[in-house]
This record gives structure tokens, C-alpha cells and sequence, in this order.
């Protein structure tokens, strides 16, 4: 006879994985390359939906972020966006030479300082931000909505003041501009980085997420906040802690959009926010695995889309959202509470 313990694990039951949302995924990779016909176009439109995807994801999953601990729909999400972008600019315009040098290390350097500018200021903004503007309206959602979205116009408004609404052209690191041709296929250097970055940032939030005691603080939050209250657990501190960690990512992510743009205006925020506000919905509010997966959903099928029926461009982000709304109305991974 086995013993207790061992009796009451084998009794409990086993939390089912849900994998139908990545057979999605398979049935569209699998029948746009049928449909495309031609696999080294194919390659070359998913190699860029998945770096289009993975930098949705870093923009996005800071707000999903957000939501599920916080309750907050931030309206002014695509300002830290904005902000990250510009401040990674004063950087790499001063860092031209390193840049354009014939160098690995100098172009990472002027990345990855330029990615360091972008965070520190966006995570300073978003500090002051959950003080300032989110703090006073917890539990408000309409005045969420309109303070957060007054407030992205202000920030806007600021930038524009400062830097003009005049088109910066932004030039790639030398190292990571350029593609790979493998037979008719064109790869470009700066998606498949983009791509890795995306994924980098989603393996380090799992990690984070479920193996650390921050981590199951914020997931426990997320399910029960007064229950972790009532531990003698401060959520306030999370509450800070998420608002920065979601600004630093967006400014990230406004960064390497930039850079995969090759061009900066005041609306880049603003531009994204639309997209990044669809994944969320589709992937399930406040829940980052799902933002992962509808980060790539969405990118892919608006490049496929693109592709095979361009005048139908623009209503297929939208028109993923309402399919899967449909199939899932909480969307593909939501939250159990």
C-alpha cells in the first residue's frame, strides 16, 4: 500500500495543458505555404512576421503585464513607446562611428547603450507615471481610460515640442543591417535579431514569472491581490515594481520598432498601440503567454494577408480578433480569475 502522501499526489489532479491554440498556429503556417506556393517567398514572409511578431510581443506584454495585476487599461502605453524611441536616438546619433564602424563590438555597444538610454528613461517615466496619473484611479475604470489617455497626448505633445514633428531617418548597426540569401530566399539580419530579442524577453518573463519569489508574488497578485495583502505582502510595491518593468519594455521594444522602421516620428506610439491593444485581446487579458502567441498570430497574419490580398491589409488584425472571439471569447490563454 503506497504511502499517504504518495496516495494524495497521486489523487490530485493534473493541471491539462491547452495546446489547441498552437495547432492554430500550424493549420495558418501550413496552409499559407500551400497557398503562397513558392517556399522561399514563404520563408522570407514568416522570417518577418516572426521578427514583426516578437517585437509586438516586447510592446506589448508590458501591458498585459499591467492589466492582469493592476486592473488598468493604459491608454498611455504607446507614450513610453515614443519616449524609449527618442531617448535611444540621442544615443545612437551621437554614436554614428560606432555605428557605421566595420565592427561587431562597436555596434553592439552603440545597441545595446542606446536599448539601456531607452529603459532607464522609460522605466524612470513609468515610476512617476504610477504615482502621478494610474494611483489615484485604481478601481475607476473610465477614469483610467480617459486620465491615461490625456496624459499619452501630453507626453506626445512634449515630444513634439522638443524634437519636431519632422521624420528621423534612423540607420542600423553596420554589423546587423544587410540580409542572407539562402537559395531564392532574403533574410534580413536586423528581423532574425529582432526575432531573438523577442524571444529572449519571453524566455527571461517565464523564468522570472514561475521560478522566483518576485515572480510568484505578482502571479498570486494577479489571482487573489487581497489575499497576498492580507499576508503582509505589499501589492502596492507591485503595483510599482510592474508599472516600471511594463514602461521599460515598451521603451525596448520602441527602440528596435524604430529600428526595424528605419525611421522615427512623434506617432510611433500611437501608430502601435492599436496592434498591441488587439494581441492583448486575443491572447487574453493579462496573460503573457497568450500575448506571445497572439503576437505571432497577428504579425504573421498581416504579412500573409499582405501578400495574398493586399487591399485586405488593413481588416486582417481585426478580422483575426473577431474569429477568435468567437472560437474563445475570453481570448486563447485567459486569466482563471
Amino acid at each position: 500500500m503506497p504511502p499517504a502522501a504518495t496516495a494524495a499526489e497521486m489523487m490530485l489532479p493534473r493541471k491539462r495543458v491547452d495546446y489547441q491554440p498552437w495547432y492554430v498556429l500550424a493549420v495558418i503556417l501550413a496552409l499559407t505555404w500551400l497557398w503562397v506556393g513558392d517556399s522561399a517567398t514563404w520563408l522570407t514572409l514568416t522570417v518577418a512576421g516572426l521578427a514583426m511578431g516578437m517585437l509586438l510581443f516586447i510592446m506589448a506584454s508590458g501591458l498585459t503585464m499591467v492589466f492582469g495585476l493592476m486592473g488598468v487599461m493604459n491608454f498611455g502605453h504607446g507614450a513610453f513607446i515614443t519616449v524609449g524611441a527618442y531617448a535611444a536616438t540621442l544615443v545612437l546619433l551621437r554614436l554614428g562611428d560606432w555605428l557605421q564602424a566595420d565592427a561587431i563590438g562597436l555596434n553592439a555597444a552603440a545597441l545595446g547603450l542606446a536599448l539601456l538610454a531607452a529603459v532607464a528613461v522609460t522605466a524612470a517615466l513609468g515610476w512617476v507615471y504610477e504615482r502621478l496619473i494610474i494611483r489615484p484611479v485604481y478601481g475607476n475604470a473610465l477614469m483610467q481610460i480617459l486620465i491615461t489617455f490625456g496624459a499619452a497626448t501630453v507626453l506626445q505633445e512634449l515630444v513634439t515640442a522638443i524634437w519636431g514633428a519632422e521624420l528621423i531617418p534612423l540607420t542600423r548597426p553596420a554589423a546587423f543591417d544587410g540580409a542572407w540569401v539562402l537559395g531564392d530566399a532574403v533574410i534580413e539580419k536586423f528581423r532574425v535579431l529582432c526575432a531573438a530579442a523577442g524571444l529572449l524577453v519571453f524566455v527571461a518573463m517565464m523564468l522570472i514569472l514561475h521560478g522566483t519569489r518576485i515572480g510568484l508574488l505578482v502571479r498570486a497578485g494577479v489571482a487573489n491581490g487581497e489575499m497576498v495583502q492580507a499576508l503582509g505582502y505589499r501589492v502596492r510595491t507591485l503595483f510599482v515594481g510592474v508599472s516600471v518593468a511594463g514602461a521599460a519594455l515598451a521603451g525596448m521594444g520602441g527602440v528596435l520598432w524604430g529600428l526595424y522602421r528605419q525611421e522615427l516620428t512623434t506617432s510611433i506610439g500611437a501608430s502601435s498601440l492599436v496592434s498591441i491593444l488587439i494581441v492583448i485581446i486575443i491572447g487574453g487579458m493579462g496573460s503573457v503567454g497568450g500575448c506571445f502567441l497572439a503576437s505571432l498570430l497577428v504579425a504573421l497574419a498581416s504579412n500573409y494577408v499582405g501578400f495574398l490580398a493586399p487591399k485586405a491589409a488593413l481588416l486582417s488584425e481585426v478580422g483575426l480578433m473577431l474569429v477568435v472571439l468567437a472560437w474563445r471569447p475570453r481570448g486563447l490563454y485567459p486569466l482563471t480569475h
